[in-house]
């Protein structure tokens, strides 16, 4: 689950990092009123989405004025801002991060990630903030410095010291970047996120280390006893079918492809795609309907996948042992009596009361294609994508 950056200071502050003087606006009269309040004359007008290279995309404005704090979240407020990272559809901007924009002398990059290859938390740091960690690592990778966490000890006040000296800090300097290292790595062990990264991680005139910038994912499967941090989940910013996926216990992602499939098992999901790709197709989702599935789900499940325009077929996958057959077959009938398919749907079932499943869909009288075989099923999905061109 990722939050928005005003969000990811509010938590970061709360653990004691630095950061300069925001507030939220929803409306441009609120976004002079926040600037009003904060004083100064100079701030940031931010757009607030789930995706990073807002600067390039014309996503931040730095004004002089009132009148340009307004104009900047009149513009703004409502549009789809489109980055590198959100494709070419965009993300809407729905609120903006008013912010003080002090004078700073130096950008740095800080984050912190869990490396699932090492089984660790690996905290990241650079001299050249202000870009993409991709960027960095390819053009000056040794300017990468890292520290793999002992998970038995947690970050160490030396290590900190450590990467900030290696950062070219002075003395004073080091002190306040020692701070803002280690509450940050304690904002992301006790709050179960996986991503943390302040970009830039500025040092002002006065030897103040701030993060001027904050990005921040959590583990989907913590939020059950983060009560606080599930609550700030924005929905506009996700898939739509992802988000109804979500509240029907689906697991739902999008992608390019022709051939929706509907599948039970993470990993037969993945399986599945894969003999697709293998057969000359393109996935269109990878959708788990899980172990205990219900017609309903099922139904939900197809309503999902044809909510795509790009299907141009369903493969329904099921290997079932919690599950049952006869369950993903009078799920399959019911979708086809409220949901209108109109594309060639190929079934492969086998596992748990097969037979009666299979005996549901025969007596159903529903126009679809059967497999025995996983790979029997991708090619006749295929074969009927190509058939429909």
């Amino acid at each position: 689950m990722d939050v928005h950056e005003y969000q990811a200071k509010e938590l970061l502050a709360s653990f004691g990092v630095p950061i300069p003087k925001g507030a939220v606006a929803f409306s441009p009269d609120q976004a002079v009123y926040a600037a009003t309040e904060m004083g100064g004359g100079h701030w940031a007008v931010k757009a607030q989405i789930h995706a990073g290279a807002r600067g390039k995309a014309g996503g931040i404005r730095l004004c002089r004025s009132t009148h340009e704090v307004r104009e900047a979240a009149n513009d703004l407020l409502g549009r789809r801002l489109v980055t590198h990272q959100t494709g070419p559809e965009g993300k809407p901007v729905q609120r903006v991060y008013i912010e003080c924009a002090d004078a700073f002398e130096r950008e740095l990059y800080l984050g912190i990630v869990l490396d699932r290859k090492v089984e660790r938390v690996r905290v990241v740091a650079s001299k050249s903030g202000g870009m993409d960690i991709e960027e960095i690592a390819a053009t000056d990778p040794d300017a990468l410095l890292q520290v793999v966490v002992e998970p038995a000890v947690g970050l160490q006040a030396f290590e900190a010291r450590e990467l900030a000296f290696q950062l070219g800090l002075n003395i004073k300097q080091v002190g306040a970047a020692v701070k803002t290292i280690m509450s940050a790595y304690r904002a992301f062990r006790d709050c179960d996120a996986t991503m943390l990264e302040v970009n830039p991680l500025v040092v002002t005139r006065d030897d103040r280390v701030l993060a001027l910038d904050a990005k921040m994912s959590f583990d989907d499967n913590a939020m059950f006893r983060r009560r606080a941090i599930a609550d700030m989940h924005d929905p506009s910013q996700s898939d739509p079918r992802e988000a109804q996926a979500a509240e029907h216990n689906l697991s739902y992602i999008g992608l390019d492809g022709e051939i929706g499939c509907i599948v039970n098992g993470a990993g037969l999901a993945m399986a599945t795609m894969d003999m697709i790709k293998h057969a000359g197709g393109e996935p269109a989702n990878f959708l788990d309907v899980g172990g205990g599935a219900s017609p309903q789900r099922v139904a939900t499940a197809f309503r999902l996948v044809l909510s795509d325009q790009n299907v141009r077929a369903i493969l329904v996958n099921i290997f079932a042992g919690i599950n049952r057959c006869d369950w993903i077959a009078e799920g399959v009938v019911q979708a086809a009596r409220e949901v209108k398919i109109g594309v060639p749907l190929v079934v492969r079932l086998a596992g748990t009361n097969v037979e009666a499943g299979k005996a549901i869909l025969e007596k159903s009288g529903l126009d679809l294609i059967t497999a025995d075989t996983l790979t029997e099923a991708a090619e006749k999905a295929v074969a009927a994508v190509r058939a429909a061109h």
